[in-house]
């Protein structure tokens, strides 16, 4: 969110929003279906999506963490983010505009 304090993040500290290790930030990511998802998965978060679904069911059945809300498009991940203070996506370079901040940049 452009109104989030926070300006830049190094990718472990993106990670821990999307592992559940830090609730700072809600995550919010794009659907099963997108390659993106998986390729984000794989440079960000050092998983496999098997792997991370395998956290996030343990989490949520300790009642620990819910999930990151689920997007189909780019599009609506970056209306959510934009609108909501405490949210974090990702996005591929193209669907980023000044509606957003980008706090990290994958290699």
């Amino acid at each position: 969110n452009k109104d989030n304090p926070a300006t830049k993040m190094y990718l472990t500290q993106v990670s821990q929003f999307y592992l559940g290790g830090s609730s700072l930030f809600a995550p919010v990511e794009l659907a099963e279906t997108s390659s993106l998802k998986a390729e984000f998965y794989k440079k960000v978060l050092d998983k496999e999506p098997s792997q991370v679904q395998a956290i996030w069911a343990k989490l949520t059945f300790t009642g620990k963490a819910k999930p990151p809300k689920e997007f189909k498009t780019a599009a609506e991940v970056r209306k959510y983010v934009a609108e909501t203070p405490n949210a974090i996506g990702y996005v591929d370079k193209a669907s980023v505009d000044d509606s957003v901040k980008v706090v990290a940049v994958v290699p």
